[in-house]
């Protein structure tokens, strides 16, 4: 994949929100970058596991293969930032999902992460079935 586009936050089909807490930030006021990585996955968790239809099928789940974070700028303690979240890539048994954090309007990062679908008995990595794939499709975002 290649560095993720700054785009705002109508591009993402797909949005969270998470409230910042004190205790994500930092010595110098600011929240750490590890509460990033947490809000990104809170966009994912909604994505994989809120969606109708499910994205999971019976005896499988879901592993992060890779995560990518560009810092933008610095957040803050209080408030909330929204995620969005939308797929940029479709592959056999793996996809890409592109990322924004939002706080105030203002993209404050951007992120990739590379999520695969396997086998729970066998732990291999096992092909998406075609209507996930056209939902996916589906949720690339303008």
């Amino acid at each position: 994949m290649t560095k993720p586009a700054l785009l705002p936050l109508e591009a993402y089909p797909l949005r969270a929100m998470d409230t910042i807490r004190y205790a994500d930030t930092d010595r110098q006021g600011h929240v750490n970058n590890a509460a990033f990585a947490t809000f990104c996955e809170t966009g994912r968790c909604v994505f994989l596991y809120d969606s109708s239809p499910p994205l999971l099928r019976a005896g499988a789940g879901f592993v992060i293969a890779r995560l990518a974070i560009d810092f933008l700028a610095e957040m803050t303690w209080p408030g909330r930032v929204e995620i969005g979240t939308r797929v940029v890539t479709i592959g056999r048994s793996s996809f890409g999902l592109g990322q924004g954090l939002f706080k105030d309007g203002r993209c404050v990062a951007t992120a990739e992460s590379v999520i695969v679908q396997v086998d729970e008995t066998t732990r291999r990595s096992t092909p998406l079935g075609e209507d996930v794939v056209k939902l996916l499709d589906s949720l690339r975002g303008s």
